[in-house]
């Protein structure tokens, strides 16, 4: 990846219905913005803005910083073959805002969910524990092709039946040595291991002028 220090850094984040892809923004953004990080958020649902409004509610971030997207029927097809309402919304937040990092979330979607190299520089998929084991070796092109891979929830593994020592042999299988973390977002230390893993692979750098408000 050739990411220029002082360039803004968009950042994908996709994954199935309920994988935790809101909840990864707002655990991110009090680390971002102690770190002196600019940033702003895309998010995307079928009908609704809902996702917008609970990171607007949140008090992280002006919600001026946040903005919805409603894809329709197909929110694969908003954030890979025809990414025209999220470049505008991206556009939109840069003019305004000139930040370090750009969130885009996803709508969820399935494991075959990827991204347009012309919306992000970077992107996460997130698997969810819940789900099963068996969900690594499916191969979905969202496990095998993004730059982190979460599997998430594993702190509810136990009580769904899922071993986690068999998520994580799939994980070595399809994805040999590329990044990919086990996770529960309510525990903190998880959080930081994801967020300094960012920090390695991407080149966090705040501007001169950024501004958290």
């Amino acid at each position: 990846m050739d990411i220029m220090k002082n360039e803004l850094i968009r950042i994908g984040i996709g994954g199935p219905v309920g994988a935790g892809k809101t909840l990864l923004i707002e655990k991110l953004l009090p680390k971002m913005i102690a770190d002196g990080l600019n940033v702003v958020v895309v998010t995307n649902d079928l009908v609704t803005k809902e996702d917008a409004a609970r990171l607007k509610d949140s008090g992280l971030i002006d919600p001026d910083r946040i903005v919805g997207v409603e894809t329709g029927a197909c929110p694969h097809t908003a954030i890979r073959e025809d990414p025209a309402a999220n470049l505008c919304a991206v556009e939109r937040l840069s003019s305004l805002y000139d930040p370090d990092i750009l969130f885009v979330e996803s709508g969820g979607d399935n494991l075959a969910s990827t991204f347009s190299p012309d919306l992000v520089d970077y992107w996460i998929f997130m698997i969810d524990c819940a789900a099963g084991h068996d969900i690594p070796r499916k191969r979905g092109l969202g496990v095998l092709k993004a730059d982190l891979v979460l599997v998430n929830k594993a702190d509810i593994a136990a009580f769904v039946g899922t071993s986690l020592e068999k998520m994580a042999q799939g994980m070595e299988e399809v994805r040999p040595g590329r990044a990919w973390l086990m996770s529960s977002l309510l525990n903190d230390e998880d959080v930081q291991d994801i967020y300094e893993t960012l920090r390695q692979q991407l080149p966090f750098k705040r501007r001169a002028d950024a501004t958290t408000t």
